[in-house]
């Protein structure tokens, strides 16, 4: 099935320049050939509860993704060693309704060797984080929750539309 219009899921949306920054993303979509979805594409409501303003924003996403072909995520790690916990809703909310999901990360390994590589602090001696819990290690980038389900690309998102080309 050819994939022609993306949403793009990641942290992105916590940036300063998130509305630039967005419409760059939509605009490197476009010039490869892709239509796409950032989810700071349309502005908010006023006069809004932070609930309800919430609650509008969930709508409208998965609705988004509804209307899309595939999921683009960013899931480089955010906050710490993992990737933005809404991406990852958004990812296992596109695989639950059969859409493709690629995702992205500035690095490659596995999962252990990238959380060493980036945050040495929250790993302890062998395969166990800082406070003694066991570290997932399978050989994939991300958790397997997310490297299972998903082609992941090294590189950035013009890296995954290349592939997507390719």
């Amino acid at each position: 099935m050819p994939l022609h219009r993306l949403y793009l899921a990641g942290p992105d949306v916590f940036r300063p320049d998130a509305v630039e920054h967005g419409r760059r993303l939509v605009a490197l979509c476009a010039e490869h050939g892709f239509s796409a979805i950032f989810p700071l594409s349309e502005s908010l409501p006023g006069g809004l509860s932070p609930q309800a303003l919430a609650r509008h924003i969930y709508q409208a996403n998965v609705a988004h993704i509804d209307a899309c072909d595939a999921v683009v995520a960013n899931l480089d790690f955010f906050r710490g060693p993992e990737p933005d916990s809404g991406t990852c809703f958004e990812v296992g909310y596109a695989v639950a309704r059969g859409k493709p999901v690629i995702g992205y990360l500035p690095e490659d390994g596995s999962f252990a060797e990238r959380i060493r590589q980036r945050y040495p602090q929250a790993v302890g001696a062998g395969l166990v984080d800082a406070a003694g819990w066991q570290l997932e290690e399978f050989g994939l980038p991300l958790n397997l929750m997310l490297a299972v389900p998903a082609r992941v690309v090294v590189g950035d998102l013009r890296a995954v539309l290349e592939a997507l080309r390719g």
